[in-house]
């Protein structure tokens, strides 16, 4: 190969990698990617890659490599680099120019060496000292300031021992590979600052998030820990997701976009709350507003007690049937106040109980007799799950038509932009019947499906809950199996969910030690190993 066809070899290869470099996502990755293409377009044996810390003014030992001795440290390595930086400025204040790198940074100048043994103005004591240690003989030098297109220095590039092509023997690096150098540099540059500033926003973009969530939680401290758990279970199911072989998901590949995609998602699926009513999420009791209202029933119970006294005085009933009317209404006030707590289920007979209670006639301060439970109180009591009656469900319910309006709204950019979809997606059903679109399993993506198992397992498990204790994973498992069973979530997912333990990975990171107990999977309805 002439020179000239060997020059536009590596003229070709520097726009590879420039074509590399811009498309990089992780800046450890970036960062190697850099320093390995340098030492191949130069052909050299070693090289070091510095990046500049501004505000301690110093440059900090990146990424190593010297093939002929083994070294690689830095980078996706992870082998930390045992050598102090170098400072920009000596203890004297004055810069710091015996140091190659750091006369290179100071003055945004090239150096190039043939020999570092026999150059003058630069101290090269401590590389001698490693040349003793190692056996190695550091000759050729060539550094590079890595400039970003503001013109800002942010770190050096420094090679050692540039090889002949033909040879193998060490000479001084040409005009051409400091060229070639330079204009690497100055596109690793750009890409490193590019990739940071994707960075800080991907940060900052992320943080609003949290800020949002941030204020949920103070809204209710029954919703934050939620926003935040979801998201881990929805990552960990989505990797086992990512790792089965069997049926329709063994073609489900997740790459570092679409994890990114599902975390923002996750983070936001529930964003649309901040705009729910604080009484509605932290409602404890069926008869919570601003207080609980079992109190003034409370009162009434006595109100009774006081006329059955003066009915008793008058002589219009005799003390057995006193006595027998007081037990009648400590009963009554103890099945209300049971009631009054919520839970899965509220039988017929229980909502008979409380009819009848609620045509006791009693009267007011005022002297008004009335019935003993308002309409709007029997409505509250006789909820059959939970606390929350079919109003309160449905502006519960709403929050998610909510979030869909609010990520709908944003302009998402093209490796995000199924956001929406997957946040607003965890509360349909596989058999259709789920909201707010009434969408089966079919119209879902595997995230939106997956995310809704999260949500749910999150829901059954939770012990931060005003209304409800968080419950074991045996008791959790069983009812998620029901869901399957009956076209809630998705088969396949929730097989994946159990046969990777993925409840036992997010047990052990969220749950009690009491919810953790023994899971016998054979007894888990629906669920076939």
């Amino acid at each position: 190969m002439t020179q000239s066809d060997n020059l536009l070899h590596r003229l070709e290869e520097l726009n590879a990698i420039g074509v590399a470099l811009s498309s990089e996502r992780d800046i450890n990755r970036l960062l190697e990617t850099i320093l390995v293409a340098a030492k191949r377009i130069t052909n050299a044996d070693a090289g070091t890659l510095y990046l500049l810390e501004p505000d301690q003014q110093l440059l900090r030992f990146e990424i190593m490599r010297t093939d002929s001795l083994g070294i690689e440290m830095g980078g996706t390595t992870g082998k930390h680099i045992p050598f102090y930086p170098i400072h920009l400025t000596g203890k004297d204040g004055k810069p710091n120019d015996s140091m190659v790198v750091a006369h290179v940074a100071l003055n945004d100048t090239t150096v190039n060496l043939a020999d570092a043994y026999t150059a003058e103005g630069f101290d090269f004591s401590g590389t001698k000292n490693f040349d003793k240690k190692t056996g190695y003989r550091s000759t050729s030098f060539l550094a590079v300031p890595m400039k970003n297109h503001e013109n800002e220095i942010i770190g050096v590039l420094q090679l050692i021992n540039a090889q002949d092509r033909q040879s193998g023997a060490i000479v001084a690096f040409s005009d051409d590979d400091q060229h070639l150098l330079e204009s690497l540099a100055s596109q690793a540059a750009i890409a490193l600052t590019n990739r940071r500033l994707i960075q800080q926003l991907e940060e900052l973009f992320e943080s609003l998030i949290n800020l949002i969530n941030t204020a949920i939680d103070d809204k209710s401290p029954y919703t934050g820990g939620h926003c935040a758990r979801v998201p881990a279970l929805t990552m960990m199911l989505a990797e086992a997701a990512n790792r089965t072989q069997l049926g329709s998901l063994k073609d489900f590949k997740l790459s570092d976009k679409d994890r990114y995609e599902l975390k923002i998602a996750g983070m936001l699926h529930d964003c649309g709350k901040i705009t729910t009513p604080v009484h509605v999420v932290d409602k404890s009791t069926k008869l919570q507003t601003i207080f609980d209202r079992i109190q003034l029933i409370d009162t009434r119970f006595e109100v009774l007690k006081r006329d059955a006294e003066i009915a008793l005085l008058k002589g219009e009933r005799t003390a057995e049937e006193h006595a027998t009317y007081l037990r009648q209404l400590d009963d009554d006030r103890e099945f209300l106040r049971h009631s009054n707590v919520g839970g899965e289920r509220m039988e017929d007979a229980d909502i008979e109980r409380v009819r009848r209670i609620a045509a006791y006639r009693w009267r007011d301060t005022q002297g008004n007799e009335s019935a003993f439970l308002t309409p709007e109180e029997v409505e509250n009591l006789t909820i059959r799950a939970g606390t929350l009656t079919a109003t309160e469900r449905e502006i519960i319910n709403h929050h998610i038509n909510v979030t869909i309006k609010m990520l709908e709204a944003l302009p998402w950019p093209n490796h995000l932009k199924h956001v929406p979809e997957y946040a607003g997606g965890h509360h349909e059903r596989m058999d259709g019947k789920g909201y707010p679109r009434g969408l089966k399993r079919e119209q879902m993506s595997v995230q939106a499906r997956l995310m809704g198992i999260a949500d749910i397992f999150e829901a059954l498990t939770a012990k931060d809950r005003p209304y409800k204790v968080g419950k074991t994973l045996t008791e959790s498992l069983g009812i998620l199996g029901k869901f399957k069973e009956n076209g809630h979530i998705d088969p396949e997912l929730f097989d994946v969910f159990i046969r990777e333990k993925v409840y036992l990975d997010y047990a052990k990171q969220f749950l009690s030690p009491e919810q953790i107990d023994a899971v016998d999977e054979s007894r888990i309805p629906g669920y076939k190993a």
